[in-house]
């Protein structure tokens, strides 16, 4: 095969008009220059008018056309001219057919008035399509994990290896910042109540248990939902605007077991870890400001010991193992469901995180119930 590959080079000629001189075959199979360098160059040229020419043109297909549509597109947005000369008769007709008639733009959704969104009808619909909607999701879910203990699932291990590195890692500097203060706003807490008492030192029991049964696993929690629960509806979600969840589904691969069960299994291996090195910073930040209330390191190391049990330990992380899921259902849960615009990916993120915190919130309080009832 001739070695022919396409390029293309913009010419400035005047203030009123530049050129695109297109060479070589514009063909699949060859190699042509990325778009990106030409997207880029278009808004800061002068020239009113973007003239396409062809005269250098070889063979061409699809790869053409898509390249003449990106650049229309482009000026479009640019406020640019479009024009061709020199084009192979076919080219100009498949370009007047494909730029003649605008993009059909469905109209937005009538807002419902104020006595439709309070009509207990209409709520009771929503609530129950959502029910139903989460129940399948779960179910899929339950086969995916179900096929994947089976050894039968399309499930990735570096695809799980690179969540958890999402998860983990790069989570570290802002679970160390919120540990830490939240520590110390515990311990500012319970030294404003002891102080009255003289019982300082209890600080450190405060915190201890404080961080070990609840802070630290909620605010690691709450962080890992705002961060990590979005990241995987807007990744989700910009998948399915892109279609590519439905190529994963032509190709006989179900999404579940491709893209959804590493995410949950990252965060159910990562979340535990990040709890206890939120305890530990939350610790450490007690202890800075028994410090300032003049307890010695050795003294609150001393008494924090006395209260560091293993059963507080043991809700910690069960709670993060509980709260791992959850934030992982509703991320991807809202990713998977979104719609196929960006606006759509955008609220799925915005979902993800409402319903993450509601799940967390609610998740907690019936643990704590739970262990009470049963004395742990």
């Amino acid at each position: 095969m001739d070695s022919n590959p396409a390029g293309f080079q913009l010419i400035t000629e005047t203030s009123e008009q530049a050129t695109l001189a297109l060479t070589g075959d514009w063909a699949q199979g060859r190699a042509h220059r990325d778009f990106d360098i030409l997207r880029d160059e278009l808004p800061y040229i002068q020239a009113e008018e973007l003239v396409v020419d062809g005269a250098g043109l070889g063979q061409w297909d699809s790869v053409l056309m898509a390249f003449l549509l990106q650049c229309y597109n482009q000026c479009c947005e640019a406020g640019l001219k479009f024009s061709t000369q020199n084009m192979p008769e076919g080219v100009e007709r498949l370009l007047r057919v494909a730029t003649t008639v605008p993009e059909h733009n469905p109209p937005p959704d009538a807002a419902p008035s104020l006595l439709d969104q309070l009509n207990p009808a209409r709520l009771w619909r929503m609530a129950w399509a959502r029910t139903h909607e989460s129940l399948a999701f779960i179910g899929e879910l339950s086969l995916a994990l179900f096929n994947l203990v089976r050894g039968r699932a399309n499930t990735r291990f570096v695809d799980f290896r690179q969540f958890c590195y999402q998860a983990g890692p790069d989570a570290f500097a802002i679970i160390s910042l919120t540990s830490l203060l939240v520590g110390m706003i515990l311990a500012y807490l319970g030294a404003v109540q002891l102080q009255q008492f003289g019982a300082e030192i209890y600080v450190a029991d405060l915190v201890v248990i404080g961080m070990l049964r609840e802070m630290g696993v909620l605010m690691t929690a709450i962080v890992m939902a705002g961060r990590t629960g979005a990241a995987y509806a807007a990744q989700l979600g910009t998948m399915q605007t892109n279609e590519e969840i439905d190529a994963i589904t032509t190709m006989g691969i179900s999404p579940m077991e491709f893209l959804i069960v590493p995410r949950m299994l990252a965060l159910v291996v990562i979340m535990p870890l990040l709890t206890v090195y939120a305890n530990l910073l939350g610790m450490i930040g007690g202890g800075i400001v028994a410090g300032g209330m003049g307890i010695t390191p050795l003294m609150y190391i001393a008494e924090g010991e006395t209260a560091l049990g293993f059963d507080h330990m043991l809700v910690g992380i069960f709670k993060s193992l509980v709260f791992a899921v959850l934030i992982a259902v509703a991320g991807c849960r809202a990713g998977i469901n979104s719609g196929r615009s960006s606006a759509a990916v955008g609220q799925a993120a915005t979902e993800a995180v409402v319903t993450s915190i509601v799940y967390l919130i609610v998740a907690d309080a019936a643990i704590n119930i739970i262990c009470q009832q049963v004395g742990i």
